[in-house]
């Protein structure tokens, strides 16, 4: 292996061979496969190598990638990070940092996510614009992002960071606070002004609030219905609503908000209702198989989680059983950055098959930000997002959740992570397998 992650930034035609391809469609494996991707950076081939175009067909400029056996995934996404903040550090602890620091220490976690395997990313509070605009032209390496900028919450709701006396601890960048319907849909035109690709909204408490519980209820179902409205009117931008106590889930559905976010308190009820609905679950199981550390958490936080982990686990080993449409989001920031694969481990653990897994990490993912058509499958036509890793996920998927065993990233037929063993260049052939040309 490479010491060093190293990143690329120009794009030329890209052949994998010698790997077992893992679709993400939900197909068996192809033991002995090839994926081909054109100069543009969308896929031209993805299944057996009997079947592949000759190698001397895509470009005179083209780089070809041994794998070794290894395993070839589309590049997975994760539907909910925080990618403005620092593992452990509470929202309001970002003001004591200089702009700059956060600024750069934010680059950090996107490299980081990236490098992980995440080729897409949705923040769902307190990321800017910018970062979406800085990976979208080449500043930064990342993830491409959707992000919510800002969190709508009621006065005292669980983005509401404010102390007694009124100072924000997040310096206004998190929360949008919203206490009537009409204050409602000035909040999403607020944060659409801001350039946010979804809402976010709070439909009950939290765990990490200090005012409220998870299963106190958030925005009431009319001011829910008045934003998903607002968010139809200005091209039907999708709504994602925290939501972990039962009440509020069943507000946030019968509201018509897109995902569910946590879904901690998802009942009989509420895991019928959003599969007559096609709503997405998000569970974040991260945060709950994550330690729960009596001395690091304060009071509230450590009881509210001690008291929710196990029911948190039956209700959504349950959804998994009954088939219930999950997207993979992990609360990066509530769980450690960089480590986003490990919530594939805790689907498998209430029950999801690993080749469901690999299918909610993304195809389904990108179902719901609604990218199906150009991403989440390894199929001729998609673009050209892609993971090699050492390991079979199939028979461990846990191999997925640590980065040294993600090998190489692509991402938009660009790699952008290359730790693969650099092979001794030999007549017409470079170093990892590239055709010297």
């Amino acid at each position: 292996m490479t010491e060093a992650t190293t990143y690329q930034t120009s794009r030329t035609a890209l052949r994998v061979e010698n790997a077992r391809l893992v679709d993400g469609t939900g197909a068996l494996p192809v033991d002995d496969a090839v994926v081909v991707a054109d100069a543009a950076g969308v896929l031209t081939y993805a299944g057996p190598a009997a079947l592949a175009p000759p190698a001397g067909g895509e470009a005179s400029a083209l780089r070809v990638i041994d794998a070794g056996g290894r395993t070839v995934l589309p590049g997975f996404f994760d539907c909910h990070t925080h990618l403005a903040y620092a593992y452990g550090s509470p929202p309001g602890r970002r003001a004591e940092l200089d702009p700059v620091l956060v600024t750069y220490d934010t680059a950090t976690r996107l490299r980081q996510t990236l490098d992980a395997g995440i080729t897409t990313a949705r923040d769902l509070g307190g990321l800017s614009t910018g970062y979406r605009t800085a990976v979208e032209t080449g500043r930064i390496p990342g993830p491409r992002l959707h992000t919510a900028v800002r969190i709508i919450s009621h006065t005292g709701g669980h983005a509401d960071f404010r102390l007694l006396d009124g100072t924000d601890l997040t310096g206004g960048e998190m929360a949008e606070l919203a206490d009537t319907v009409d204050e409602s849909r000035l909040a999403v035109r607020r944060t659409l002004r801001a350039g946010a690709d979804l809402i976010k909204i709070c439909a009950t408490g939290g765990m990490a609030s200090p005012y409220d519980q998870p299963e106190d209820e958030g925005l009431l179902e009319e001011e829910i219905r008045a934003v998903v409205d607002e968010c139809r009117r200005h091209g039907g931008k999708p709504v994602a609503a925290h939501a972990q106590g039962t009440a509020g889930i069943l507000n946030a559905i019968r509201g018509g908000v897109t995902s569910i976010e946590h879904g901690y308190g998802l009942d009989a009820q509420a895991l019928e209702l959003a599969g007559e609905r096609g709503v997405f679950i998000v569970p974040t199981l991260s945060t709950v198989f994550g330690g729960i550390d009596k001395d690091a958490m304060p009071e509230h936080h450590y009881r509210k989680k001690v008291r929710w982990s196990g029911v948190t686990k039956e209700n959504i080993a349950r959804a998994i059983e009954q088939g219930a449409r999950i997207a993979l989001g992990t609360d990066a920031a509530v769980c450690p950055h960089g480590r986003n694969l490990r919530e594939l481990g805790h689907l498998v653990d209430l029950g999801m098959d690993p080749m469901a897994a690999i299918v909610a990490g993304t195809r389904t993912s990108a179902e719901l930000l609604g990218l199906a058509d150009r991403l989440g499958t390894l199929t001729a036509g998609k673009t050209a997002d892609l993971v090699l890793c050492d390991g079979d996920p199939l028979a461990d998927i846990g191999v997925l959740g640590d980065p040294a065993n993600i090998v190489c990233v692509v991402q938009d037929g660009v790699v952008r992570k290359d730790l693969l063993p650099t092979a001794e260049p030999t007549g017409t052939r470079g170093t990892n397998g590239t055709e010297a040309r």
